[in-house]
C-alpha cells in the first residue's frame, strides 16, 4: 500500500479522482466497517512510483491526512494480514486466487522512503 489516509481527512473526495490505481475510495464506498474517513485499498496502492510524489498527497487540501505506510511486499505481509484481521484494512479476496497479499501481488514503492519514516508514519511531503 504505502500511503494511508488519517483521521484528519476532510472527505472532500479530492484524492479520489487523481489515483492512477482507483485504490482510493470514499468513506461511503469504504470496505471498513464504520468509516469515517476516505480509505487506500493496500493492494491497489502504486504510491504513484511514476511522479515525483504521490498524486493523492499533491492535491490532498489537508496537512498530515495522507502518511507514509509499510510497503506492500512480502517482506511486510504479517503486517498487512494482522492489519486485515484487526480491520484496519480490508484487503481484497479472489474468488479463485485468494487474498491478494503482499506476498502474492506485491506493489512497487518508494525505496527512498526509509522503513523509519514508514513506521513513524510520517507525512508525504510535496
Amino acid at each position: 500500500m504505502s500511503v494511508i489516509i488519517t483521521d484528519l481527512c476532510i472527505n472532500c473526495d479530492t484524492c479520489i479522482d487523481e489515483c492512477p490505481a482507483t485504490a482510493i475510495v470514499s468513506v461511503d464506498d469504504s470496505p471498513i466497517i464504520d468509516a469515517d474517513y476516505v480509505y487506500v485499498k493496500p493492494e491497489k496502492c502504486i504510491e504513484c512510483v511514476d511522479a515525483s510524489v504521490p498524486k493523492c498527497a499533491y492535491v490532498c487540501p489537508t496537512e498530515g491526512a495522507i502518511v507514509w505506510d509499510m510497503p506492500y511486499t512480502a517482506e511486510f505481509n504479517d503486517y498487512y494480514m494482522q492489519g486485515h484481521e484487526d480491520g484496519k484494512y480490508n484487503i481484497r479476496t479472489h474468488k479463485k486466487l485468494g487474498i491478494f497479499s503482499p506476498e502474492n501481488k506485491p506493489k512497487p514503492f518508494r525505496e527512498s522512503i526509509s522503513i523509519e519514516q514508514r513506521e513513524a508514519q510520517m507525512e508525504v511531503a510535496i
